[in-house]
């Protein structure tokens, strides 16, 4: 069970990887049609997502994978924000949400003892 647990975290791992640094390739590779816009940075989330689960499935605490997400996903929303690239009634509150949970996630994480 642990050696498909670590396969898994690890097939999970490249594939965000994937999703966040080529999301268009990616899609052209999965779907046959690259992925663009809106469609680009909503894959880039998934692939941070996957990133953290790819962290929180590997042998260890698993508080790091979401806490890896969080402040991945607090950086690049707050990136998209910044840049003009999005511009949503609810991107701000998302990122201020995702700074706060990194704090917290932050804060257990030193005190884990797992």
């Amino acid at each position: 069970m642990k050696k498909a647990l670590v396969f898994a975290a690890v097939a999970e791992t490249l594939t965000g990887l994937a999703l966040a640094v080529t999301p268009s390739l990616v899609g052209w590779l999965l779907l046959g049609q690259e992925l663009a816009g809106v469609a680009a940075a909503v894959a880039r989330v998934a692939g941070i997502a996957l990133i953290g689960l790819g962290v929180a499935c590997w042998p260890g605490p698993p508080i790091l994978g979401m806490l890896i997400y969080s402040a991945s996903a607090s950086f690049y929303l707050g990136y998209l924000g910044a840049t003009g690239a999005a511009t949503g009634v609810l991107l701000w509150p998302a990122v201020a949400l995702h700074v706060v949970l990194t704090a917290l996630l932050g804060r257990a994480a030193l005190r884990f003892k797992g």
